[in-house]
């Protein structure tokens, strides 16, 4: 019978970039997890914040970030300014303080839009490695390597499989758009 490893791997990899995406969007909570798609000059090179220094949450709305280097303070600071976290920095010389905000109604439903757009984006890509198996296992039953009864048992077990991961994407969305709207 046909094996389902290579399908199940592929929608959680969608899954998984589905999670990473959900993570980049910001509650109001500080979280070191903001900071991921921020990269550093440091000396010529592309570096994340996380591997210059300390990246700390000392109360709930504050990320602390102490570098390893001081020299690098300011490179840190510019980069914060040009990410899409749209929160400037506090530098006191030996570290920068980011104060997340509360959000505001019209933000937290901006973000809860994202999260749906991103919720869609994911059940298609799931669609998608659906629809590549579906026609990968048509082409072997065009062969004559599976008959038409198999072809219909590997049917409902992909599609069963599809239905749990898109089961599993909504419920992430709703856990991340139940965060936004609670804080």
């Amino acid at each position: 019978m046909a094996d389902y490893k290579d399908i199940k791997d592929r929608m959680n990899k969608t899954l998984a970039y589905f999670q990473e995406e959900l993570d980049a969007i910001r509650v109001g909570r500080a979280t070191p997890a903001s900071l991921d798609r921020v990269f550093v000059d440091y000396y010529g090179t592309q570096t994340p914040i996380t591997q210059v220094g300390t990246v700390s949450v000392p109360d709930p709305r504050t990320l602390l970030i102490q570098p390893w280097d001081a020299s690098v303070l300011k490179e840190i600071e510019k980069a914060i300014l040009k990410s899409e976290l749209g929160i400037n920095p506090q530098n006191d010389g030996k570290s920068i303080r980011l104060v997340f905000p509360p959000l505001t109604e019209e933000r937290r439903k901006e973000h809860v839009k994202t999260v749906q757009k991103k919720t869609e984006d994911a059940k298609v890509g799931i669609r998608n490695v659906r629809r590549d198996a579906m026609e990968a296992f048509k082409k072997q039953k065009k062969d004559g390597l599976i008959t038409e009864d198999d072809m219909k048992g590997i049917e409902k077990d992909i599609q069963k499989i599809t239905d749990e991961m898109i089961a599993e994407a909504e419920k992430m969305s709703e856990k991340k758009q139940k965060e936004i709207l609670e804080l």
